[in-house]
């Protein structure tokens, strides 16, 4: 794997993480939205649905 492979996983996995902390802690300020955990769990399967081909490629 290629070190620019590499670090678009890593730039990948950065901005998820905080999509994902973003996501539960707008559904944590209006729960009548969404399950905070459940919120934060769909955004890192996303993660994992993103990341996974590039990291295997």
């Amino acid at each position: 794997m290629s070190s620019s492979a590499l670090l678009l996983a890593l730039l990948l996995v950065l901005v998820a993480a905080l999509v994902a902390g973003q996501l539960s802690y707008v559904a944590y300020r209006h729960p009548a939205a969404a399950t905070p955990m459940l919120v934060g769990l769909a955004a890192v399967t996303v993660l994992v649905a993103v990341v996974m081909p590039v990291v295997v490629r």
